[in-house]
């Protein structure tokens, strides 16, 4: 597949046009995606004619469902079983965090509309803008403690920023919201009803110069933004401060399993079932991810990658989730108490391939 067929990018009028173009797979990024959008930044963040960047979906269904991990595991499966040397692994986080170091550092404006599905890699994609345009059919969530992974395309920055412990447990529990609760959370800054986004875009490009491009796009904004409704998970905030505050899984667990409600109990029945390293990983990381910077962060999420490529937990959770769809992982460890606190520590540690660089 190439370039062409999944990311197509254009300059239209002032406004710098990326458009991710494969629906079958919810537009899941694989390498030559991120490389793409990657070399379209760097060529747009320097030409005077481009006075913003908007990215959006040629698919309703999703604005990203996440990376391509379907091709990482069956490359590092090959690898495992002396197949090739299980390169993609390497080259696809490297790549990915790269693209979104470059979001976050691009020097001018950068627009999402973030309709549909929105997970994992989508959220790299958007959440480091200045502008994420929700919808109503916007779906968000970091699900990776699923699949043997953990919140990763720089999240270990953003979400240990969001309000309370909000960020922790959309961490751990891969809870999906909607629109109103990504506002509410400051994940997404404008809602626009989905009918709406194709005029939105023409007014956007229709407007935007390179004199005045913050003031078009606020003023446009102004035109097309309205109330999402009521958010749902806020009302939760008093709960989700007092279980996810704990330093360890166990003892978030308990404090969940002292609470009467359907939704602590509902939170502690999905940390459960997610990966015991994952889960133990995860807030680690979200807990180091406070005191880092958002380069640091992405430095952290690299080697945690690349430890847990060499592990079980990921591959039996794709196994389970994405290959044969039996939703029964077998994860190794099997329970919390059999994770080794050390081993995970092992894996914050500079891996032997050396780290994630960002280029000059």
């Amino acid at each position: 597949m190439n370039l062409k067929e999944t990311v197509k990018t254009a300059i239209d009028g002032a406004v710098g046009v990326i458009t991710l173009d494969r629906p079958r797979a919810l537009n899941a990024l694989d390498k030559s995606m991120c490389l793409a959008i990657d070399s379209a930044l760097t060529s747009w963040a320097t030409d005077e004619s481009v006075a913003a960047v908007l990215i959006r979906s040629s698919t309703e269904r999703a604005f990203c469902a996440g990376g391509d991990v379907r091709q990482i595991h069956d490359n590092g499966l090959a690898w495992k079983r002396g197949q090739g040397d299980g390169s993609l692994g390497r080259e696809f986080f490297r790549d990915e965090y790269r693209m979104n170091h470059k979001i976050r550092s691009f020097p001018k404006p950068y627009i999402a509309l973030i309709d549909g599905i929105t997970m994992g890699g989508g959220v790299g994609l958007s959440v480091h803008g200045e502008y994420r345009i929700a919808t109503e059919r916007t779906l968000l969530a970091m699900p990776e403690t699923g699949i043997g992974l953990f919140p990763d395309v720089g999240t270990s920055y953003v979400l240990p920023r969001l309000p309370g412990e909000f960020g922790t447990y959309l961490a751990l529990t891969g809870a999906r919201i909607k629109a109103a609760d990504a506002l509410a959370l400051g994940l997404a800054t404008h809602f626009v009803s989905a009918n709406r986004l194709d005029e939105l875009t023409t007014a956007l490009i229709g407007t935007i110069n390179v004199a005045d491009a913050v003031g078009m796009i606020e003023k446009t904004m102004m035109q097309f933004a309205t109330d999402p409704g009521t958010p749902e998970l806020i009302d939760h905030r008093a709960l989700i401060d007092q279980c996810f505050g704990h330093n360890r899984v166990e003892e978030i667990l308990a404090e969940l399993d002292r609470q009467h409600s359907m939704f602590a109990q509902t939170a502690a029945a999905t940390i459960r079932a997610m990966s015991p390293t994952s889960v133990k990983l995860t807030l680690k990381e979200m807990r180091q991810g406070r005191s880092l910077d958002f380069s640091a962060c992405l430095r952290m999420e690299y080697r945690l990658s690349q430890y847990l490529l060499a592990g079980h937990d990921f591959y039996e959770g794709v196994r389970a989730q994405l290959v044969d769809k039996d939703r029964d992982p077998k994860w190794y460890p099997a329970s919390l108490d059999a994770v080794d606190d050390n081993t995970l520590d092992s894996y914050f540690l500079s891996p032997v391939d050396g780290d994630l660089t960002f280029p000059a």
